[in-house]
């Protein structure tokens, strides 16, 4: 029951109305018996955002596409894994003092590590704040990073800090990975009919991998399918990253299972 104690949790992107942050947020605070709601909010600009988060006295936020590099000259406190990451997805309102933290590098390469990473040459399209994620996990487990991005400065400016390849966006198809991974939101809900990477340049022995789960199967991964790849879609990733935003926010680890089953039944 919300009531005038309810409080107050949100997600900040844009887009952000496709989101499932309020579906398993909110089944988790009502499973651990929590009086909190979650809302999602589509926001123009970060410090905006972080401005609400002070007046309104939000007690934490998640921070999605595109505001999870650009939030962190607004917040108060980083914590020294996402500065090195150089991307926050989480915020804490720690009695007014606004932390941010990083949940998306090891939830990212988790599903990754059963397939071996050491030694595999792992292909990162993007360079926003998930790619950044991603690409400091992957090298902490040593393997060897290729960038791809519209953006050229960017996507070198990205390889560089991970002593990775870049190969520009134009040349997708000449890529010779072991792994693909889709960090942007091409195939994302409203841009469901679109394709983050060359399906001629997919080959059968590559794992496939997109963080996108709105659709759940986007159209990378139907075409990675279809080639014979392994594929693993952005549903791990995304429970993964959102249980442990909860625990930051609250102190307690929430059912994953939930969170899953919640999703899966919406």
């Amino acid at each position: 029951m919300i009531d005038a104690a309810t409080r107050l949790y949100c997600l900040f992107g844009n887009p952000a109305r496709h989101s499932k942050g309020p579906v398993i947020h909110n089944a988790a605070f009502k499973d651990k018996g929590i009086n909190a709601v979650y809302l999602a909010f589509e926001v123009q600009d970060a410090a905006g955002a972080v401005q609400a988060v002070r007046t309104l006295d939000i007690k934490g936020a998640s921070v999605t596409i595109p505001f999870k590099e650009s939030i962190m000259e607004h917040i108060d406190w980083i914590d020294p894994t996402a500065r090195v990451i150089g991307a926050v997805n989480t915020i804490v309102n720690e009695n007014g003092v606004l932390k941010g933290y990083n949940t998306d590098c090891q939830a990212a390469v988790a599903p990754l590590v059963p397939f071996g990473i050491s030694g595999k040459t792992v292909c990162i399209v993007g360079a926003g704040g998930a790619a950044r994620a991603l690409a400091h996990g992957i090298a902490a487990q040593n393997g060897d990073i290729i960038i791809t991005n519209r953006t050229e400065q960017k996507g070198r400016a990205l390889a560089e800090t991970v002593n990775a390849r870049f190969i520009p966006a134009e040349e997708m198809e000449n890529i010779q990975a072991d792994v693909i991974i889709n960090t942007t939101s091409i195939g994302m809900t409203p841009k469901e009919n679109e394709i983050s990477f060359p399906p001629e340049a997919l080959r059968s022995e590559m794992v496939v991998m997109d963080v996108v789960y709105t659709p759940l199967r986007t159209r990378l991964l139907e075409a990675a399918e279809q080639k014979g790849c392994t594929t693993i879609d952005g549903l791990s990733m995304f429970i993964a990253q959102a249980a442990a935003q909860f625990e930051l926010w609250t102190g307690i680890i929430p059912d994953t299972d939930l969170m899953r089953n919640t999703i899966i039944n919406d």
